[in-house]
């Protein structure tokens, strides 16, 4: 079965979460790089990756890669390597990428010369003029990094943190890669109470109650390259069908407050239809008058930064009072993903340990109470 190396792009942060995930799927040469993490497979676990990673933003087969300071190279690199074995006569392959710290730092110039050069290759595979691209799609994507070019082509298709059960979110969404990330750091596992007082949309309840289930994250929707032909529709199956026996039936007891009612509506209807509304509570209620249904258990929330939702001062009243009403609850497990500097001065306790990830672009800190 041949081997293809293949990237998976990350949030910041979450780099190493990522590469245990692959390690733990039998993926093999994994290795953790700044904002993605690199391993080998087939395209069997190719599909794999996709079904399961919770906290992978895509899964890029990488084409090759080369040194490129002049568009000659870049489109010598392009046009060497074997497009013809992934992208048939009828494809659809459009270009999109970024470059940083590179000679070659026009993004339109270097899509339309490796459109150009991919052209070209498959025109002398083919013995084409023209190509349709009528056909499934192979995006390709690059990357041009201190001159060195990486050509891949996208797998995903729309990024794995789209499950499917979000079409819409709240006012500030916290992407649900690292929502499953940051239950994953709290080491739940559908044993303890389980709970977020700043709900919001429920995404960090359901990735809670999925990882209690161990139910597969891309087990619902489909992929990019299900549609390639190289790609066995029996592998998807396949793998599907193992996700399915995994998945656990046992109960979970989780819960989510917020104060806005329209939050707890949406929560609501995104757990419907993640499927996992039968384990969560979801309740209006005052963070800052926190009384949990359990002594003890796992708390898990991404209450409002200020810079986004509310004024900064409102921002820092909740963690304030938000911490006055955690002292009565010292039997949990506290992680708070916020970006202000000062949480801990506000919230009145130093977090036990503290972990530096992004919320999109917004650099935060996980704050963690043991």
């Amino acid at each position: 079965m041949k081997e293809f190396k293949f990237c998976v792009p990350t949030l910041f942060g979450l780099e190493g979460i990522a590469s245990k995930e692959l390690s733990h799927l039998g993926l093999s040469d994994v290795k953790a790089e700044n904002g993605r993490v690199m391993f080998s497979g087939s395209l069997s676990d190719m599909a794999l990756a996709n079904i399961w990673l919770r906290t992978g933003e895509r899964v890029l087969l990488v084409v090759g890669s080369f040194r490129a300071t002049t568009f000659t190279e870049l489109f010598e690199g392009v046009k060497s390597l074997p497009w013809e074995q992934f992208i048939p006569k009828d494809g659809s392959f459009p270009v999109k990428g970024h470059s940083l710290n590179s000679k070659l730092f026009s993004i339109p110039d270097c899509q339309s010369i490796i459109k150009k050069a991919v052209v070209e290759r498959l025109k002398s595979k083919y013995s084409l003029s023209w190509f349709e691209e009528t056909g499934s799609k192979y995006q390709i994507q690059f990357s041009i990094m201190n001159d060195l070019a990486t050509l891949y082509i996208d797998t995903t298709g729309a990024g794995l943190h789209k499950r499917g059960y979000r079409a819409i979110a709240g006012a500030a969404p916290l992407r649900e890669t690292l929502a499953a990330a940051m239950v994953q750091l709290s080491k739940y596992r559908g044993r303890e109470f389980f709970c977020d007082p700043f709900c919001g949309s429920g995404t960090i309840l359901i990735e809670a109650a999925m990882i209690a289930e161990n139910r597969a994250p891309g087990l619902l929707r489909r992929f990019a390259a299900e549609t390639w032909g190289i790609s066995p529709r029996s592998d998807w199956h396949s793998h599907r069908e193992t996700a399915k026996n995994k998945m656990f039936s046992r109960d979970f007891e989780l819960w989510g407050g917020d104060i806005d009612p329209e939050a707890i509506t949406l929560a609501k209807a995104n757990a419907k239809k993640a499927g996992v509304d039968k384990y969560i509570t979801f309740e209006r209620a005052d963070a800052t008058r926190f009384k949990p249904r359990q002594e003890n258990g796992i708390l898990v929330a991404n209450p409002p930064y200020g810079e986004r939702l509310l004024e900064l001062r409102d921002a820092e009243k909740i963690y304030r009072n938000f911490g006055l009403s955690m002292k009565h609850n010292t039997g949990f497990n506290a992680y708070i993903i916020t970006s202000h500097p000062e949480f801990e001065h506000f919230y009145g306790k130093k977090a036990t340990k503290r972990r530096k990830l992004y919320n999109g672009m917004i650099k935060c800190e996980l704050y963690m109470y043991y």
